[in-house]
């Protein structure tokens, strides 16, 4: 335990500037929004406390609003607003307008009615009785409901990096995409602690009484627009080019670590979910971006890879992997699998994930006509033999193998399938196999290599050049280590790539990695 501290310790020594930056943007997107919220908020509590008939439909919004998953609502924010702080701000101050809403309006129509009454008869105007009676009374309830949207805030704001906005986010998405406990945890715990102190010191501030409360109030925008303009101190960048790059390729050797080391490449980098990468460097806002050589959203966006003339993307197979106490126990299981050996290279894979990506046809229906087509297709048995789990990653490659094999079983065995999909990055899926929460899942040998094994770098560069060499020695260790075995490859290669629009690279005659490095030093 001392040396898991130690080495979190460590970690968090190493990246503290990336830390002091991440927690400046965390604390500075979580008081824009509030600073925003409290502003639309605060009026609109006003409002339907003097319109009651009108308060169920607004807090009854304000309550939806807040029940839409925050991935999805930023999701649907950047087709309007595009990715970086803007979407995140908007679905930040969504989330934060319910509590603010009800606890203005609790707040006023707790009022004593005798109090205002006799503000009334003291010959107080409407505005008079609200800024001076109201309001002050109401102040601690309106308080809460501040420090509620605070705690949600800086909780919804790890999810900002997903669409580039920046945040301790980064932290957390890496260290699950790379099997890595101390990114993950140096993400969490600062995240945790900013909570922590931002609802102490709100709570502190609703406790105090109604004289000091005043002063306290009165004071209270200028802190929060100091700590909202913590967003815009880390970022100062006048480059020619922007790179988005996921936050596993930001850990990795074969990914922005090996740019940074054999290429020299420096580029303005920014923390991108792979869901929405690819749009954005449709939509000309990422000049780079980080892919994957089979995916289909190549040729949906017009996409085009740049030649890794150093090799720093070694070719990898993907191969289900299972655990072999699920072997033993569904004895037709290896066999069942294996036929997809093979039977998908690089250029069939990428058609199959533009069907899912740009044409938005189902995984299923995908997975079937090429099982079709292959006359590997069978109705299901409705087995009763014991049921197989299978899980995937959160994108569509994932999904589509899954989905074989899902009817691979199902036609071929008497077992039944329970599929658990979209487990997000690498850790969360090896670690549901490795804890017996499913059975198998479609891997590939350098994420196996890079994100599990982690072995030294003299040990990685003599295998990252063979990928027969690489299959070989992850197969080995899982099935040591882990009780996990390779099965035979599917077939075609995953490895990552360097992409940028098709227009853009020709304009620019870059047409490798170092032919983007030049451009850049010329710049």
């Amino acid at each position: 335990m001392n040396e898991q501290q130690q080495s979190l310790w460590s970690f968090m020594a190493q990246q503290h500037d990336k830390l002091l930056t991440q927690t400046l943007q965390h604390i500075g997107l979580t008081f824009i929004s509030l600073i925003i919220a409290v502003l639309v908020g605060l009026p609109l509590g006003i409002f339907i406390s003097r319109r009651k008939k009108l308060s169920g439909t607004v807090l009854g919004v304000a309550g939806v609003l807040q029940t839409i998953p925050s991935i999805a609502l930023l999701g649907f924010m950047i087709p309007l607003l595009g990715i970086g702080a803007k979407p995140a701000i908007v679905a930040l101050l969504l989330y934060a307008l319910l509590p603010i809403i009800r606890n203005t309006y609790m707040g006023i129509t707790g009022v004593d009615a005798s109090v205002k009454e006799a503000a009334v008869a003291m010959g107080m105007t409407k505005q008079q009785i609200l800024l001076k009676v109201e309001l002050p009374l109401a102040m601690p309830i309106i308080l809460a409901g501040i420090r509620t949207a605070t705690v949600i805030n800086v909780g919804v704001a790890t999810l900002a990096s997903y669409i580039a906005a920046g945040g301790l986010g980064e932290f957390i998405f890496g260290g699950i995409s790379l099997n890595n406990t101390n990114m993950i945890l140096a993400g969490a715990i600062p995240a945790a602690l900013l909570a922590i102190v931002f609802d102490f010191l709100l709570s502190r501030l609703q406790s105090l009484n109604l004289k000091k409360l005043k002063a306290a109030t009165a004071a209270l925008p200028v802190a929060v627009l100091l700590m909202a303009s913590f967003y815009f101190i880390p970022s100062a960048y006048g480059g020619k080019l922007t790179a988005g790059f996921t936050p596993e390729f930001m850990g990795r050797q074969d990914g922005n670590l090996g740019l940074q080391s054999k290429y020299g490449l420096k580029i303005h980098t920014i923390v991108i979910g792979d869901a929405v990468m690819y749009k954005a460097a449709y939509e000309k806002e990422l000049d780079v971006i980080s892919g994957y050589s089979t995916d289909g959203r190549l040729k949906a966006y017009d996409l085009v890879v740049l030649q890794d003339n150093k090799r720093i993307f070694p070719p990898y197979y993907a191969a289900p992997i299972v655990r072999e106490d699920a072997l033993q126990h569904f004895p037709e299981l290896e066999n069942t699998l294996n036929m997809l050996s093979g039977k998908i290279n690089d250029s069939v894979m990428t058609e199959l994930n533009y069907r899912t990506d740009y044409l938005h046809q189902t995984p299923g229906r995908v997975a079937k006509d090429f099982l079709v087509a292959k006359n590997l297709w069978r109705p299901e048995r409705n087995g009763h033999a014991g049921t197989v789990r299978i899980g995937s990653k959160i994108f569509g490659e994932q999904y589509i193998l899954a989905n074989m094999y899902s009817m691979l079983i199902k036609g071929y065995t008497d077992y039944e399938v329970a599929t658990k999909t979209g487990l997000g990055g690498t850790k969360i899926c090896f670690d549901a196999l490795t804890n017996n929460q499913i059975d198998l899942y479609p891997e590939y040998t350098g994420t196996g290599l890079l994100a599990i094994i982690q072995p030294d770098k003299k040990t990685v560069d003599s295998l990252s050049v063979d990928k027969d060499k690489t299959y070989s020695y992850v197969k080995n260790v899982f099935t040591k280590y882990y009780h996990i075995k390779w099965l035979q490859p599917i077939g075609f290669n995953n490895a990552y790539a360097l992409m940028m629009r098709k227009k853009q690279a020709s304009q620019l005659n870059v047409k490798t990695i170092s032919d983007l490095k030049r451009y850049l030093d010329s710049k």
